[in-house]
């Protein structure tokens, strides 16, 4: 252990379930970036996953559906495919399995397959989107994934899939506040049997939860406190032992949109000081740039909807 890291119990409640963990009063200097004077050994594990995605054939930003969107800046078709294939790469050389669904034209934002569903333990809730644009989105990814061996309960609430419903592992974070309906926490918790904690987006640029909150692995997630009200940050550090306060500039460039396989984070590369961060808490960030894609309000998560298999 380092000179002068003082360890601390913290006792952890999820459900009936009680976990002790220990953190340390450097560690979390560290983390939120204040104090860069240390540095602590951790060893991060990383697991093969299987990703869904969808090539941007026919991305454009044609409407303002968020504050990212302006239709008068449009963004280079071929520029966006070779970003996107960059990071579809990435993922293969990390060892990870991408599965693709065809592009449908009309459907721009069909790029960001994270908004198609939410897969846990091979069953699959569907997508409802808030806007008309992006409404026949929900139908290509649902009829993909029943397609492929995934049973798919369709959405009663609105739910943009994985956009605002993260599996921390042990658990659902359900975002609501701008695209979400709150009623989609108690519909996910009966698909999956899961515990669901839901957490209200207070800024409009973080529109969906996975812009302002990455989680890393089942005990660290990546936040940026100012994303969220009093309760929601709260309930954030109820349920990891370690969270990474992302600062202004990072989480500005969705540096939080962010994709993580227990050890490499993929994440835009404009967020230095975010892949600063990561590195001091013993994580390998891997940046990429996907500049067009942000024309849209999307970054490698938006881009990745996680087929999960087996039981969170």
């Amino acid at each position: 252990m380092p000179r002068g890291c003082s360890l601390r119990l913290r006792l952890l409640t999820l459900g009936s379930r009680k976990i002790v963990t220990q953190t340390s009063v450097d560690r979390r200097n560290i983390l939120d970036g204040s104090r860069m004077t240390a540095t602590w050994p951790i060893g991060r594990a990383a697991r093969a996953r299987t990703y869904l995605m969808c090539p941007p054939e026919f991305f454009a930003v044609d409407y303002a559906i968020n504050p990212w969107m302006h239709p008068d800046e449009p963004a280079d078709p071929g520029r966006a495919m070779a970003q996107w294939e960059r990071l579809r790469a990435v993922y293969g050389g990390l060892g990870h399995t991408v599965r693709t669904i065809a592009p449908v034209p009309g459907l721009p934002d069909m790029v960001f397959a994270a908004n198609g569903g939410c897969v846990i333990g091979g069953q699959a809730l569907g997508a409802r989107f808030r806007y008309p644009q992006r409404a026949a989105e929900a139908g290509a990814y649902s009829d993909w994934l029943a397609g492929h061996g995934y049973p798919v309960t369709p959405a009663r609430a609105i739910n943009e899939g994985e956009g605002d419903l993260v599996c921390t592992g042990r658990a659902v974070l359900a975002g609501h506040g701008f695209r979400s309906d709150p009623a989609a926490a108690a519909e996910t918790a009966a698909v999956f049997g899961l515990p669901v904690i839901s957490l209200l987006l207070t800024d409009p640029r973080f529109y969906h939860l996975d812009t302002a909150l990455a989680v890393l692995d089942a005990d660290t997630a990546a936040y940026y406190p100012a994303a969220f009200d009093e309760a929601g940050k709260a309930a954030l550090a109820s349920q990891f032992a370690e969270l990474i306060e992302a600062k202004d500039e990072d989480a500005e460039v969705l540096g939080l949109n962010a994709v993580s396989d227990g050890r490499h984070v993929v994440l835009p590369e404009q967020a230095t000081g975010l892949a600063a961060q990561l590195t001091a808490a013993g994580f390998e960030p891997i940046g990429v740039d996907l500049s067009e894609l942000l024309k849209a309000g999307g970054g490698p998560k938006c881009c990745t909807l996680e087929l999960r298999e087996g039981r969170a």
